[in-house]
């Protein structure tokens, strides 16, 4: 499942994952915009995401992280809603995976600063959906490429090489080749 976070409208998707092949299941939005409250509007964001999960029982959540934008109110209240979404998967016990707009963007369509447009049309080819399937709205489009994102990084084995947290690490780990290096 794929959130994309907002305080006017939430995006939401969903994939279902078989042979290796992913498939849209659903895509569409939260429309908060009828709420005057902001207190309200959480609320809703909660019910809406936990009856998602409740109708699709996703086995993960990609969330898009805020970006980092000039108008600190507006971040604040960003982080709420996406706050609150994750909460609600939580609640569900479903894991959580955050992903930077920039690298779902380069993961789709291999552009870090692709318009919302080509990350749709992306998603269209990919999933092979018709042109009636693709919501109006590009928040639905963008949760269901958040989701695709994470498809895409979970189809990557991780590596059998070995991992260090840094050059400490990794002395300690070859003490063999870094003491036959000092010949």
């Amino acid at each position: 499942m794929g959130i994309d976070p907002g305080t006017n409208i939430m995006g939401y998707g969903v994939l279902r994952v078989a042979d290796g092949h992913a498939h849209m299941v659903t895509m569409g939005i939260i429309d908060l915009r009828k709420f005057g409250d902001a207190y309200l509007k959480l609320g809703h964001i909660f019910e809406r995401v936990t009856g998602i999960i409740d109708a699709y029982l996703p086995d993960e959540l990609a969330i898009e992280a805020p970006f980092f934008g000039k108008n600190v109110q507006s971040m604040l209240k960003l982080g709420r809603a996406q706050g609150v979404a994750i909460a609600a998967a939580i609640h569900h016990g479903v894991p959580i995976h955050e992903y930077a707009p920039m690298k779902i963007k380069m993961a789709l369509t291999g552009n870090g600063s692709a318009s919302k447009e080509q990350v749709a049309g992306m998603l269209q080819r990919l999933l092979k959906l018709d042109a009636s399937e693709m919501s109006k709205f590009m928040d639905a489009t963008d949760a269901l490429a958040a989701a695709y994102c994470h498809f895409l990084q979970m189809g990557r084995p991780e590596s059998d090489a070995p991992h260090y947290k840094g050059w400490k690490d990794f002395v300690l780990k070859n003490q063999k080749k870094v003491k036959g290096s000092e010949k």
